[in-house]
């Protein structure tokens, strides 16, 4: 489970997807058999979450990684470049970003 935690340091990754009703289904199976599969047993993995909006237009992915180098090496893999080819088919767009943790309330 993600720890989101000013203190905590890590890599954090917010990844969006922009799919629509049709194909929400399909993305969101390709990316928990992408999780389940493989990028969860890449070295510096630490944890991810998958959220689906209420209109199934939009996934949001976030992930924390120990080093920002760990979640650039998965993403250079064959194995996860053979799935990226695959996600890319299901949505409009998506988009990683590398974000760092500022400040968290609560």
């Amino acid at each position: 489970m993600p720890t989101i935690n000013q203190s905590h340091s890590c890599q954090t990754i917010i990844a969006t997807f922009d799919t629509s009703p049709l194909t929400c289904q399909d993305l969101l199976e390709a990316l928990l058999s992408a999780y389940e599969e493989f990028i969860s047993k890449q070295p510096g993995f630490i944890s991810a979450a998958l959220h689906v909006n209420d209109a199934q237009t939009r996934i949001a992915n976030y992930s924390q990684w120990q080093r920002r180098e760990d979640y650039q090496a998965m993403l250079r893999t064959d194995e996860m470049r053979k799935r990226n080819r695959v996600i890319n088919e299901m949505c409009k767009s998506f988009e990683p970003v590398m974000y760092d943790i500022v400040v968290t309330f609560g």
